[in-house]
């Protein structure tokens, strides 16, 4: 008897374990969404991303998903999954494998976006690599999924069985979200499936998973989930090197569904952090940079080792999801983007995630983008290849003010936040004990004054304006268009502009 107590307890713990450290190349931690690129130009990428301190790379939903006709092809067909199957737009199975090994070789690492909450909305039909479904009779052949693993009557009490009541945590989590077959997350049956799909990828090389819409799914089961994984492929990472786990829990602390209910089992994404960004840096209700000089917890957010931090994402970039039009910044506002991105890098708070978009005509009436359905660059739902700068192709993740303060992060890994300045107002600065300093105007006008860096004496590239392709910044190529002077006191007049470029950066 008592082995059995000790093979038990065993097992709670390991069950129990926490996934939200991630595994990097030293010095560097920073991951970008590609969303909705093929693995082939993701593949591509892959050289560009490790040469400018990329750690890894977010890749959209890998499953076979519905194909949707009507609005033609939405980016939300990716998230409605018919199998386990690899076939999507993005490409098939051994695109992918082919993907992960080359960037897992370059030491950019995948996490795939995992949508285990449920299956797809109404109807039938055949999803992107040739499985059917029928949704009304929860007949998923594919995978095999049928009728008895998913949430019924029995779980979820709602007249339409969908969720109706935000503030019923069991509404919330057995019902159906907009009308997507929710499964059984409890039932052993379907995390055998998920634990399977998910053990696969791990077994091809992929470092994590962003984990969708885990509000809507209790702890509990996916505490149990997770205890299924297996640990990385040790063929790109140390042996017992456990999968990275983050998860999507919307929580502007309105719900009694909470961020922190989901923290013990790693880590999970913080929205009010883009939240609060947008909303100073866009001046709202009054308020100021200034204000950012204890920013982070002391704002109501989570723990900067359990949050997963981004200025906007493919929800609420189209006023989806926490946040919204006038909030949330975006590619379209460039200039206030620019500043979030920045300081977000800078800053000592969370693990960062970039946004790389795809373009498209925003058109928003009556506080509602009514293109906000789009998908993707291409032709009958076939993906174009991503080809940066070309006006379908946002990248977000190149533009120099973003891809050049990467590097200034990845400089000031685990150095605090020193030297910090403000005017009161819109101007702030602040250092990184010695390793950076950054300062950020919006004002809308140019102003100079001599700062205390903390930086070592020396001459130092602006990598906020540098344009050279190839870093690091320097004088080589004509690519360093600001340097300054820091002097044996660690001094410097620093004259920063307004406009395009509203920022100077230095680091060692």
């Amino acid at each position: 008897m008592l082995s059995l107590i000790v093979f038990c307890l065993t097992l709670s713990v390991a069950s129990a374990q926490y996934l939200g450290s991630y595994y990097c190349q030293t010095g560097r931690d920073v991951a970008v969404h590609l969303f909705e690129w093929k693995w082939a130009d993701i593949e591509k990428e892959c050289s560009w991303l490790a040469e400018h301190g990329y750690c890894a790379v977010q890749v959209s939903p890998v499953h076979e998903n519905r194909v949707i006709t009507d609005p033609p092809y939405p980016w939300y067909q990716r998230y409605q999954p018919v199998s386990y199957k690899m076939g999507s737009r993005s490409g098939n199975d051994a695109q992918f494998r082919s993907m992960v090994s080359t960037c897992n070789n370059l030491g950019v690492f995948i996490y795939v976006d995992g949508v285990f909450n449920h299956m797809t909305g109404g109807g039938s039909g055949v999803g992107s690599d040739g499985s059917s479904f029928n949704a009304d009779s929860k007949s998923y052949p594919g995978v095999p999924y049928g009728e008895n693993d998913f949430h019924g009557s029995a779980e979820c009490q709602t007249s339409n069985g969908e969720i109706q009541d935000y503030n019923d945590a069991n509404q919330v989590r057995n019902c159906m979200l907009v009308g997507l077959r929710d499964l059984k997350g409890s039932s052993e049956y379907v995390r055998g499936m998920t634990s399977d799909f998910m053990n696969y990828l791990i077994g091809v090389g992929v470092a994590g998973f962003r984990m969708d819409a885990c509000k809507h799914m209790w702890p509990g089961d996916l505490e149990a989930l997770y205890g299924r994984l297996n640990n990385l492929n040790t063929q790109w990472f140390p042996a017992g090197t456990r999968p990275y786990i983050y998860q999507e829990v919307i929580d502007m602390g309105s719900e009694p569904i909470q961020a922190s209910d989901y923290t013990y089992l790693g880590r999970v994404t913080e929205f009010k952090h883009g939240k609060n960004l947008g909303d100073v840096i866009r001046k709202n209700n009054g308020q100021r940079l200034s204000y950012l000089s204890n920013f982070g917890e002391s704002w109501g957010q989570l723990s900067g080792t359990d949050a997963l931090v981004f200025i906007d994402n493919h929800d609420n970039q189209r006023g989806h999801g926490a946040g919204g039009f006038g909030t949330i910044l975006t590619f379209f506002e460039a200039n206030m983007y620019k500043i979030a991105n920045a300081f977000e890098l800078a800053w000592q708070y969370g693990h960062v995630r970039i946004m790389s978009s795809y373009n498209w005509p925003r058109n928003i009436v009556n506080g509602v983008d009514v293109n906000d359905w789009m998908g993707p660059p291409g032709n009958g739902g076939v993906t174009a290849n991503a080809v940066c700068f070309n006006g379908d192709w946002i990248c977000e993740h190149r533009w120099r003010q973003i891809s050049n303060m990467v590097r200034f992060h990845n400089a000031a890994l685990g150095y605090p936040v020193s030297n910090w300045w403000d005017n009161g107002g819109d101007r702030i600065a602040f250092g990184r004990s010695g390793r950076g300093f950054i300062v950020i105007n919006n004002e809308g006008s140019e102003f100079s004054q001599s700062f205390s860096t903390g930086l070592p004496a020396g001459t130092y590239c602006d990598v906020i304006s540098c344009d050279n392709n190839r870093p690091p910044c320097g004088n080589s190529g004509g690519s360093c268009r600001g340097e300054f002077t820091v002097d044996g006191s660690g001094m410097a007049q620093i004259t920063v502009p307004s406009g395009e470029d509203p920022m100077i950066a230095l680091h060692v």
